[in-house]
């Protein structure tokens, strides 16, 4: 059993240092979604690879070129930085980002969005705070508390951090592909600080994330809007047809009505089915992250695994429809509708597109509509699963059980991560995502936070997984 006591009380005592780190990042407004934010996403680069560079690691700001599609900017720099290089050790990749979402007080929030306030309860608000700056910043804390403690880093660290994640990643994929067989040859395991826990009391560790497909349907008739007081009645109207058709894609209770989707899912084991049970987490839970009592199934494990395990299609919007306030008689010439499917094993992209778009095809020929139809698909992710027998994830649940005193939930994401894919893929190296904050952060909405305990205690749980995966993992 690693010694960490003297690690541990080193974080302790450097946490008022560890906040202030947290307040620098947070007032840099690095949202990489606007394009008069982008110099300060790469001012936030250029930050993290000085903070990176002062305790010691060699860092490279790897230039990915123009933004496809908006040309006129420069994509922030992608963090290749590594900290130790002793061929006697473990390597550890950690991936993380430095982007973040837009935020403004008039959105909502009760204190400005890029100055860390701390409440009395210890809450630390601010975008970015959990989402994803603390989480990074918890590794380099890891290594300041390892240094001042006279503790050596048990393994070396690869760090690959981006701008771009809150604005779809663009030119991480084609960096990681480029590097697999250069700056990433040496992993070993990685390990991703980028997600959440399922409540607030108590830590997990996921093993995998839903994919999601993204279609839309576009129904267009007359060659302009019309009036329904001249025309209702005269003519084939696209809402009409698309409302019918959409309605044909999921029950009230969520089952997915596609001939063919169930059985392209993978079955559950009696080893995965075990999981759920153990996990803290209540229908309560689940009422209050909704915000009322609609959800559809009675019992914790079945709301999980229709949370985690099982596919799920959602209807998102209709382009072209009106939907201001008042009453308007207008019949759309066009409209367009939007729904997604979020997938699971053994989902693959394109058999699941088939399906979908065989049943639209089917659908609108029954409405014997002279309306024009047009399928598209929009963008698709594929899920992604990682061995939780692995040494990697054991290395992490001995951790969270040395720092929390708990066994750690096993859980997967219900939403999508890309880059836990594009790793797995082209590294074939084990993904463990190992999340900081709680699931009451608030990331990518008003009023971010993260608690100083999530912080502070997560910098000590970072740490400690270093040991264990060295121990695991000894060569």
């Amino acid at each position: 059993m690693p010694h960490l006591d003297p690690y541990f009380k080193q974080v302790d005592s450097l946490q008022d240092a560890f906040i202030e780190r947290l307040r620098e990042a947070v007032a840099i407004p690095s949202i990489s979604s606007e394009d008069a934010r982008r110099p300060d996403v790469v001012k936030m680069g250029h930050w993290l690879a000085g903070q990176i560079k002062a305790l010691g690691g060699t860092v490279e700001l790897r230039e990915l070129g123009k933004q496809p599609g908006r040309e006129h900017l420069d994509l922030p720099p992608c963090i290749l930085g590594r900290y130790g290089n002793d061929p006697n050790k473990v390597n550890v990749l950690l991936y993380g980002h430095y982007d973040v979402q837009p935020a403004q007080k008039s959105d909502g929030w009760a204190t400005d969005p890029f100055t860390l306030h701390i409440d009395e309860k210890d809450r630390m608000y601010g975008r970015g705070s959990t989402d994803d700056k603390g989480p990074v910043l918890g590794w380099l804390n890891a290594i300041e508390a390892h240094q001042k403690a006279g503790v050596d880093v048990p393994v070396n660290l690869l760090m690959c951090f981006e701008g771009m994640e809150e604005n779809g990643s663009e030119g991480l994929d084609d960096t990681i592909r480029a590097e697999k067989d250069k700056f990433f040859k040496d992993t070993d395991v990685i390990c991703i600080s980028d997600n959440y826990w399922l409540g607030t009391e108590k830590p997990c560790l996921t093993y995998g994330v839903r994919g999601c497909n993204y279609y839309s349907v576009e129904i267009s008739g007359p060659g302009q809007d019309l009036h329904s007081g001249v025309y209702g009645g005269t003519t084939h109207e696209p809402m009409t047809d698309l409302v019918r058709v959409m309605n044909s894609f999921v029950d009230p209770d969520g089952k997915i009505l596609i001939k063919g989707i169930d059985e392209l899912v993978a079955p559950i084991t009696a080893q995965e089915d075990a999981l759920y049970g153990p996990i803290a987490f209540t229908m309560q839970d689940l009422h209050e992250s909704l915000g009322s009592t609609v959800s559809i199934h009675e019992t914790k494990e079945e709301a999980l695994k229709h949370k985690m395990r099982y596919p799920s299609l959602s209807l998102h919007g209709i382009e072209g429809a009106f939907y201001t306030p008042g009453a308007k008689t207008v019949i759309p010439a066009k409209v367009i509708g939007k729904f997604s499917i979020r997938t699971v094993p053994n989902m693959e992209i394109d058999e699941v597109t088939k399906l979908v778009e065989k049943h639209v095809n089917d659908e609108f020929a029954k409405l014997k509509s002279k309306n024009t139809m047009k399928f598209h698909i929009v963008h698709c992710g594929k899920w992604w699963v990682e061995d939780f027998n692995h040494p990697n994830y054991t290395a992490a649940a001995k951790a969270v059980e040395r720092v929390y005193g708990v066994k750690p939930d096993m859980t997967r994401e219900g939403g999508s991560i890309p880059v836990t894919l594009t790793f797995q893929e082209e590294l074939k190296k084990n993904v463990l995502l190992l999340p900081m904050g709680s699931s009451t952060d608030a990331a990518h909405s008003i009023n971010e936070k993260l608690d100083k305990r999530n912080y502070i205690e997560g910098t000590k749980l970072l740490g400690a997984y270093l040991h264990y995966v060295a121990g695991e993992l000894k060569k």
